[in-house]
């Protein structure tokens, strides 16, 4: 029983420092933001790199996601004679749920995985050390760039998404399984709307403050060397993609209490 209870009171102290360490390492890259010097070249080169360059990747994802749900939910409608309603179906599912954590999970593992890699090998090998002899906020010059890069970039990702995975739909309905395209973009319109976009822009940019903060608090607070990097990054994906699931519930949680 003692043991037992260690145990449980090494995790809480764990878990609280964890959650101390994110809040003053958030709190202070989203205030030093708009103290100069404003670095904006490293701001636009981080929302090409973790933007543009994961574009390709979430346009295929959410294609395929987009069919995939197009393919599920024919066999149930062709019972009621309702295949025309596939594509309200495809839209909301894409715009509240699957296209903004699609893309935070996608964006987690290849953005959010090399923020850890790469802050944590300037830890171990000194650099940050280097960054504050010479008088560099490393948070500011390192940290800052990233969370706004990847908030602003997740969020027109998840755009994209939304209208790929919809396109994807599209394709398999209507020239798969033959529906009358009139009928599947009339009941589109009606059924889809703009707040069922906007609740899955809301989650994006959750999302993306979440796994770009995180992944830069493991690699920041990286120690032990090339293993310690190593560890860094895997528990930057991992916590990340725990967090984006949870804060999913949560979010959708709150939209519907206050029937937002």
């Amino acid at each position: 029983m003692v043991k037992l209870l260690e145990a449980v009171g090494r995790w809480v102290i764990a878990f609280l420092e964890f959650w101390g360490r994110w809040f003053l390492l958030s709190a202070k890259a989203v205030t030093l933001a708009f103290k100069p010097p404003l670095r904006l070249k490293r701001f636009i080169y981080y929302l090409a790199t973790i933007g543009s360059d994961s574009i390709p990747v979430i346009a295929v994802t959410s294609l395929f996601t987009g069919g995939v749900i197009a393919l599920e939910t024919y066999n149930a409608f062709h019972r009621f004679n309702a295949e025309f309603m596939i594509g309200a179906v495809v839209a909301i599912s894409m715009a509240r749920e699957l296209s903004p954590v699609l893309s935070a999970l996608l964006v987690t593992a290849r953005s959010g995985s090399a923020m850890a890699a790469e802050i944590g090998t300037m830890r171990v090998t000194e650099q940050i050390d280097a960054l504050e002899m010479m008088a560099v906020n490393p948070i500011k010059f390192l940290i800052t760039p990233r969370i706004y890069a990847t908030t602003i970039s997740l969020v027109f990702l998840t755009v994209i998404a939304d209208i790929i995975g919809y396109i994807g739909g599209y394709l398999v309905s209507v020239h798969i399984f033959g529906v009358n395209k009139t009928l599947y973009l009339r009941y589109t319109q009606n059924f889809a709307h703009m707040e069922d976009v906007f609740h899955g822009l809301i989650k994006a940019a959750v999302f993306g403050f979440l796994l770009s903060t995180i992944s830069c608090l493991y690699g920041y607070y990286t120690r032990g060397g090339a293993k310690g990097v190593g560890e860094s990054t895997t528990k930057a994906v991992v916590s990340s993609s725990i967090a984006i699931l949870i804060f999913d519930y949560l979010i959708t949680y709150l939209l519907r209490l206050f029937n937002l």
